[in-house]
């Protein structure tokens, strides 16, 4: 897919999840490398800067800025092929892997399951999408910006009203309240963060 805007390139990022990103730093809406920080903020896909700038400097920029490589046109397109295939190795997921566990909590994604101490838990689509996000990042605490960002698909943001109700009706699932949380513990001001019990 092409776009021809950086605001249409993130909306596609989100949307589409592709495998790569072809990034011109030349856009008519916004400069790439801002563009790069937006993608970076909601997404690792891999992005290739492909551009006619060929300074160094701003080679650089681009790298720190998040950017997975740097190609200067004129290339050929074998080269591109190849860098296409180097980075997308980078990323490549371990084969085989097992299911998420977090104390007794056990989420299989491809089988879209979760138990908690082997009972089995009934959740909606967005309340499973929304506890393998945060059980695939045990102790880390996660924004709602965050959240709208990855489970919800909203790169601009949203209503944190949502992601809040989808917490409440999971920890009642979940058998624990805002009070007295077991798994999903509220970091006030911040986020939330899903912890084994100790």
């Amino acid at each position: 897919m092409s776009t021809s805007t950086a605001l249409e390139g993130l909306q596609s990022v989100v949307s589409q999840t592709p495998d790569v990103v072809l990034l011109d730093l030349g856009l008519p809406d916004l400069d790439g490398q801002a563009l790069i920080a937006m993608i970076r903020a909601v997404n690792t896909v891999p992005i290739i800067v492909v551009s006619a700038r060929d300074d160094g400097k701003q080679i650089i920029a681009a790298l720190d800025a998040g950017a997975d490589d740097y190609l200067v046109k004129p290339y050929a397109s074998d080269q591109l092929d190849a860098r296409i295939r180097a980075v997308l190795r980078r990323v490549e997921p371990e084969q085989a892997a097992g299911p998420v566990v977090v104390g007794g909590l056990v989420i299989d994604e491809p089988a879209r399951t979760a138990t908690l101490d082997d009972q089995a838990l009934e959740l909606s689509p967005k309340e499973f999408d929304l506890l393998l996000y945060l059980a695939t990042r045990p102790g880390v605490v996660v924004t709602k910006k965050e959240l709208l960002a990855q489970v919800w698909h909203l790169p601009y943001g949203g209503a944190d009203k949502t992601v809040d109700v989808h917490l409440h009706w999971l920890r009642r699932k979940l058998g624990e309240t805002a009070d007295n949380p077991v798994y999903l513990h509220r970091v006030r001001g911040v986020g939330v963060k899903l912890v084994a019990p100790s």
